[in-house]
């Protein structure tokens, strides 16, 4: 995978985000690449390391969504920038009481681009995006997107639904399994409260062993909704730096009730591989990507001459 060009335009989108910002607030959006905030990832509203799009001037919020888009294909850049949005719709519904914003995101930089090595993140509520560049080669890792509200409509016409894709293929292959199959994809009726890796700088091991149904064991049907939904995932990464997968290789899990506006959870694991998507009461979703043993840029730097510290 040649991942040159996505290294190259990572450097360049940092260098100039960080030209943007002036020297008083580059310090406060540079970190040391040692420093344990480039692994402190969070996708909550509150406790952001770095510098906010409120604190930018135009070029400078320019800067930061250019800089988002290297990591992202254009679809899911398209998906977080929507997210960001969201952050004034869901104040509107809470009436202002948490003073949420949509400038509530923060650029993060570890390291500096001119260097061999280098990381950095873009987060806020519901949206969390962190890429690693050694030499000539990129890696992105954890991504998460969030959505509250899930959908907004205008009567029964949906206006705003940037994971809905995410949440009708899973429903679409549960639906589809016969019997016997179905019994060993849903595992519960009983969805977790949020995804369970959480925010964890490493994926627990016993997270990743099989459950639910084996990809081997689905039919053509079935296992292309699965590769669609897989892909949906993958695909959110930019091209040349997107993980890659063998269906064949997967296990889906659900969790919850496979009917409209209930609560449920699914996983998809497979080698080096974990998607988990939660929607507790139907109109608030978790997502997440995450490739163990490669988040945060942990195989590029394993590959080369370097310590983490």
């Amino acid at each position: 995978m040649n991942t040159v060009k996505t290294a190259a335009a990572m450097r360049a989108g940092v260098a100039a985000a960080l030209a943007a910002l002036g020297s008083q607030r580059r310090q406060v959006a540079q970190y040391g690449f040692n420093a344990p905030e480039r692994t402190g990832w969070s996708y909550t509203p509150r406790g952001h390391a770095g510098i906010s799009l409120a604190e930018m001037d135009l070029d400078g919020r320019k800067e930061f969504h250019r800089l988002l888009a290297t990591a992202l294909s254009r679809a899911a850049f398209a998906q977080a920038v929507a997210i960001m949005g969201l952050e004034e719709v869901l104040d509107l519904d809470e009436a202002g009481r948490l003073g949420r914003h949509g400038s509530g995101y923060y650029l993060a930089v570890f390291g500096d681009p001119a260097a061999n090595r280098f990381c950095w993140r873009i987060e806020g509520h519901h949206l969390s995006v962190t890429a690693t560049v050694v030499g000539d080669a990129a890696s992105v890792g954890p991504v998460f997107l969030g959505a509250r509200p899930h959908r907004v409509r205008s009567g029964r016409t949906p206006v705003l639904a940037p994971l809905d894709a995410e949440e009708m293929l899973a429903r679409e292959l549960v639906a589809a399994l016969p019997t016997e199959l179905h019994r060993e994809a849903v595992i519960t009726a009983a969805p977790p409260t949020d995804i369970c890796s959480s925010n964890s700088e490493a994926v627990d091991r016993e997270l990743l062993r099989p459950s639910g149904i084996a990809a081997a064991k689905l039919g053509d049907d079935h296992l292309r909704i699965l590769a669609d939904l897989v892909a949906l995932y993958i695909g959110r990464i930019a091209p040349q730096v997107q993980p890659r997968s063998d269906t064949d290789a997967l296990h889906f899990a659900f969790l919850g009730r496979n009917k409209a506006g209930a609560g449920y959870y699914y996983r998809i694991t497979g080698p080096q591989l974990l998607i988990e998507y939660c929607n507790t009461d139907g109109d608030h979703a978790h997502t997440v990507l995450r490739t163990p043993g490669g988040d945060f840029g942990h195989d590029l730097l394993a590959a080369g001459s370097f310590e983490e510290g």
